[in-house]
């Protein structure tokens, strides 16, 4: 009998949590749907598992299984091409009697068109791991400003590029923004947190994200734009 009730207990409180996360579910989509009305967006909740096939060049997007992204808004943001979305991929574990569990995760991102060709570039706050790998001399690219390289890390193939974005005035105005990791592809700029973003996070994303492009010195956009007519 006891057996029986904790059962059913058991199946009630799974059932519940369901419904709860649904109700968030539906909340957060009905918000973001709002926050894209008013900033002349268009808005799609539906799930799209193409994002790791449309963007390869990000390593988030190839994580675990069960890939796909979710409540995509996308237009124009201060003139500059916008994407932003939700994503989830799945992990796997198995306890000591065999069981796995599965575990969800699920992170918000804003992607821009930076206009111009760019290079590979990673920056993201600087963690425990980051800390210890420095310790045996896998470090990343340091800086004049010591707070700056303290707070972050940075890598890129191509050092240069490096301290040409990230430039004294550049890295002000990222010390003085919300922590994000960001990164580079050729084509592409990534704003991203490792959780959900609410929406004000999501607008300071994408201001983080057009006020970093903002401080490219006008020599470096010309040079990068110069190898559109090279190709």
């Amino acid at each position: 009998m006891e057996v029986a009730l904790f059962i059913v207990a058991a199946v009630g409180l799974v059932t519940l949590a369901a419904v709860f996360s649904h109700r968030a579910q539906q909340k957060r989509m009905a918000a973001i749907q709002a926050f894209a009305a008013a900033h002349g967006l268009s808005f799609n909740p539906a799930r799209d598992a193409r994002v790791e096939d449309q963007f390869p060049e990000f390593a988030c997007f190839r994580q675990g299984s069960n890939r796909y992204g979710y409540n995509f808004f996308r237009g124009p943001w201060k003139e500059r091409p916008l994407l932003a979305f939700d994503y989830h991929y799945e992990t796997y574990s198995t306890d000591s009697k065999g069981r796995r569990s599965t575990h969800h995760h699920h992170f918000s991102c804003v992607l821009l068109d930076p206009g111009i060709p760019l290079r590979p570039l990673t920056v993201r706050p600087e963690g425990v791991f980051d800390k210890l790998a420095g310790f045996f001399g896998f470090d990343d690219i340091d800086f004049e400003s010591a707070e700056f390289s303290k707070r972050f890390h940075v890598k890129a193939p191509d050092r240069k590029w490096a301290y040409d974005v990230l430039h004294a005035r550049a890295i002000e105005f990222i010390m003085a923004q919300p922590p994000f990791e960001f990164e580079f592809s050729e084509r592409q700029v990534l704003i991203k947190r490792n959780r959900r973003m609410s929406l004000d996070e999501f607008a300071q994303a994408a201001h983080f994200g057009t006020g970093l492009l903002d401080q490219f010195p006008p020599y470096l956009v010309e040079q990068q734009r110069s190898l559109w007519n090279q190709q």
